[in-house]
């Protein structure tokens, strides 16, 4: 495949690129192996030899975004039910609708296949998922995140502590050897798929949280994971009564606990990370520490807001501190399945605190806890994927082509799209039927347009190791 146009990406934090008409050139697995400028020698060859997919005035590519923590079975209320502290809520609302889907085969199936294609129009290409109990039922997760196309890394919950007796494993040993059977009935479904492409679907152990996992279920899972070479995903210092219980329950902090059961790695995401240190503001050592060990992190910023009110996620400390991080939608302890609302919020959340900061220290010097929306769609894109491990997030040869294709205005008439609108632009492009009247190109500001306000209604197509998955 040859595909022409604007290339638009974000190659580290806070940069943005823009490729005016170049090529990219996908070989038959998916990976890039060729990018440069469409006029360029070694181009313009490959284009005497094939056509070239060319697109139109106002379209550029983007990569696709990377969730890094969502439930699957909390889809089912999405929306609904955050009237309550993140305990009590997951007893009242989370844990039902988990057990309600592994026992309804044809329900979990439907709601999955829906989640995927939700997934997709919201433009995201890869995701880590946070199952439930039941091995079955996480198979039927990871049928239909293959047959939507996305990358997915799908996590069968453990946990051997709960407070609904009916939804908890029989031991620690029990939820060992699920784990284990889960991830490798998986990797032997979905090691090659029939086109001979790498797979997309891959497991995840999945401890819930240290609140419903004992120090012998953790270990395990660390054993579990060094031995396979899993990658790890939990949820650390999420809320204030989280955060307390386990201090109260087990003398310890979240990242002692994970640390010590080797469940801190370069193979690990864990999300939230908010209350990881008690000090305000917060202390960088937690930090250093996951950075030295390689462990990731899932900034949710819309679910932070609802149930770690009390604290926002300090963001620009964790950036310093050079932490892989990416951004989270947490379904359902945040609403919204776009990763563009994710973006929107962390930006906003770190203004209030960059406003915080200024208003108690005497003087406004110092580092801004700020991030621009530059920053947040790296996080959304690389920073994700840097994340999860994968060569995605970029468009380079040797990468996998990953991308999605916005469209900002009509070609035409340079009406904008969805509820874009570059009134100036308009009178432009109908000059543009003039020979000698020079095409607009696509600048930052318009960019940042469609990032404050662009929706599904501006995305055209999608594609995932090469395979168009939507459009």
């Amino acid at each position: 495949m040859l595909i022409r146009g604007t290339f638009v990406q974000c190659p580290k934090l806070g940069e943005l690129v823009i490729l005016s008409d170049w090529l990219a050139a996908v070989d038959d697995s998916g990976y890039i192996t060729h990018f440069e400028n469409a006029e360029s020698s070694t181009s313009l060859e490959l284009q005497r030899v094939r056509t070239a997919l060319i697109l139109p005035l106002g379209t550029f590519l983007l990569p696709p975004f990377n969730d890094l923590h969502l439930h699957a079975p909390q889809f089912l209320y999405q929306g609904t039910g955050l009237d309550l502290p993140l305990l009590e809520w997951l007893h009242q609302y989370a844990f039902k609708a988990e057990e309600k889907l592994d026992s309804d085969p044809v329900l979990a199936r439907t709601v999955y296949r829906r989640l995927g294609q939700r997934l997709v129009k919201a433009g995201t290409g890869a995701v880590c998922l946070f199952g439930t109990l039941k091995g079955d039922t996480n198979m039927i997760l990871a049928e239909e995140m293959q047959s939507t196309g996305i990358r997915a890394y799908v996590g069968k919950v453990s946990m051997d502590i709960s407070s609904r007796p009916s939804y908890i494993e029989a031991s620690s040993s029990a939820a060992v050897d699920a784990a284990r059977a889960f991830g490798e009935k998986l990797e032997q479904t979905y090691s090659v798929t029939s086109q001979s492409r790498p797979s997309l679907v891959h497991p995840v152990i999945t401890p819930r949280f240290v609140p419903t996992c004992s120090d012998e279920l953790l270990h395990g899972l660390g054993a579990l994971s060094a031995e396979k070479g899993w990658r790890i995903q939990s949820h650390m210092a999420e809320s204030s009564d989280q955060v307390e219980w386990v201090r109260k329950e087990r003398g310890e902090d979240d990242i002692h606990i994970f640390k010590k059961h080797n469940l801190l790695t370069s193979r690990t995401i864990q999300a939230h990370c908010t209350f990881i240190s008690s000090s305000s503001p917060p202390s960088s050592k937690p930090f250093v520490d996951l950075h030295a060990l390689g462990t990731a992190i899932a900034h949710c910023p819309l679910s932070n807001i609802y149930f770690s009110a009390s604290r926002a996620f300090p963001l620009r400390e964790a950036l310093e501190a050079q932490i892989k991080i990416g951004l989270g939608t947490d379904i359902a302890g945040g609403y919204s399945l776009d990763v563009m609302s994710a973006m929107r919020m962390a930006v906003a959340v770190s203004r209030i605190r960059e406003g915080e900061r200024v208003r108690t220290v005497s003087s406004d010097h110092g580092k801004s806890l700020a991030i621009d929306w530059k920053e947040s769609l790296f996080l959304a894109t690389l920073g994700g994927a840097q994340a999860l491990g994968i060569d995605s997030g970029i468009f380079t040869v040797g990468a996998p082509f990953d991308a999605q294709q916005i469209r900002l205005f009509d070609p035409r008439s340079g009406i904008g799209a969805g509820a874009l609108d570059f009134f100036e632009l308009e009178m432009v492009v109908t000059k543009c039927h003039e020979e000698s009247y020079k095409k607009p190109d696509l600048t930052e500001e318009m960019i940042e347009k469609w990032w404050c306000i662009g929706d599904e209604r501006n995305r055209e197509a999608v594609w995932v190791q090469g395979v168009k998955i939507f459009g």
